[in-house]
């Protein structure tokens, strides 16, 4: 994806990542993890995040592999986007997915891809058992009006509900800063959302049954 609010815009190409990054082998990373076994207790574990960790689907799913025969639970930090998602379901009984809006359209033409795919993960993870944290970045002017809230709720009330948490982030720059580092413009304007739409957006949800959280 090519949210213009993103973090870690580094991921998003190759040529932006610095000489700081280390590779590491599938069997170099899975020792470092073994070794940090003893500090994953009340069922602790790993999650992948990114950038995309589905980006490099086949050495997750092979190292979930390994991770779920040492008894290791392992999780990612996903945006949804990949289409090879639910192979990495049965390693897991946790996931978390951003979902950034409910509206096909607005979706693509912000993040630069469809939500399709996004909603399907979302609902074939719930459908196998998986506890699922849905994640929604709410902006100012793309997706924090009440008209969104109704929007994001009737996609939510459409679904089965069952194991699905739902945790609202509110707009932040803690990326701009890497944006302009890579000689690039970061075309947020007044993201900022009220406390009071925040709010009402977890109010709302609650009154529809769904559960949400804060992390």
């Amino acid at each position: 994806m090519r949210c213009p609010w993103c973090s870690n815009p580094e991921g998003m190409h190759i040529k932006y990542l610095n000489n700081k990054q280390i590779v590491m082998t599938i069997d170099e990373m899975y020792e470092e993890i073994i070794q940090c076994k003893r500090l994953f207790f009340d069922g602790g574990g790993v999650t992948f995040t990114g950038g995309e960790a589905t980006l490099q689907l086949d050495q997750l799913k092979e190292l979930f592999a390994l991770l779920k025969a040492a008894d290791i639970n392992a999780t990612i930090e996903t945006n949804g986007s990949s289409e090879r998602l639910r192979e990495l379901f049965p390693y897991m009984n946790f996931i978390i997915i951003d979902f950034k809006h409910y509206d096909e359209k607005l979706h693509k033409k912000h993040t630069g891809l469809s939500n399709k795919i996004v909603k399907a993960n979302i609902e074939k993870a719930i459908a196998s058992g998986l506890r699922a944290l849905v994640r929604i970045p709410l902006i100012n002017g793309f997706n924090a009006s009440e008209e969104d809230i109704e929007g994001f709720l009737t996609y939510f009330k459409s679904i089965n509900k069952n194991n699905l948490n739902v945790e609202f982030l509110k707009y932040h720059e803690y990326g701009k800063d890497k944006w302009l580092k890579t000689s690039r413009d970061y075309r947020v304007e007044n993201g900022f959302i009220s406390n009071q739409i925040y709010r009402e957006f977890i109010l709302r949800f609650k009154k529809a049954g769904i559960k949400v959280i804060k992390t």
